[in-house]
């Protein structure tokens, strides 16, 4: 039997044969809405923050990727991490370069190690911290975009010891709660 009368007779060929038409169409017309333009960012280019101890380079932003999503490097020294939280808006990934990432997602606690990832769902409790010996490099995409400007707030926040009470004020404005 010939593929198209396989696809004909099995009904996979009537939905082939209907949606296929609009499917091309569906994803041009979207990606030619997108405010979006090509953007090629170097190695040591992006806007560095310091978020509560945490070294941040934005390499995309919200505005880059027409609120799709944020991609940020993260160099940190061992020690460093952020305690238990949750996104109300975001799924967030992150993926170790260099270094280990002692990661708690919900009830899971475990380390990464280079190349390793952790998808962190929008709803569910996650934490990480930087652990062994040597500097981590993260790579943590945000899906959508939006709270580099979360970020961008709490990287304004005078030296020292937080003030928490303004960190979880700023961070609850973006729907993010300290568990």
């Amino acid at each position: 039997m010939e593929r198209d009368e396989f696809l004909l007779k099995t009904g996979a060929g009537i939905a082939t044969a209907v949606t296929a038409p609009f499917a091309g169409n569906f994803f041009v017309k979207r990606l030619s809405q997108k405010n979006m333009q090509v953007k090629l960012v170097r190695n040591k280019e992006g806007e560095k923050l310091n978020v509560l101890g945490d070294n941040m380079t934005v390499k995309l932003t919200g505005e880059a990727t027409d609120g799709q999503y944020v991609f940020i490097e993260e160099n940190n020294e061992p020690g460093i991490g952020i305690p238990l939280h949750v996104h109300e808006h975001e799924d967030e990934i992150f993926r170790v370069a260099e270094g280990h990432l002692e990661v708690q997602v919900a009830d899971m606690k475990t380390v990464l190690g280079p190349g390793d990832m952790a998808f962190c769902p929008r709803a569910i409790p996650h934490a990480w911290r930087v652990v062994g010996d040597k500097t981590a490099t993260v790579h943590l995409s945000v899906f959508p975009a939006g709270l580099e400007e979360m970020f961008k707030e709490l990287s304004q926040l005078p030296e020292g010891p937080p003030d928490m009470g303004e960190v979880t004020r700023i961070c609850g404005e973006y729907g993010v709660k300290f568990v």
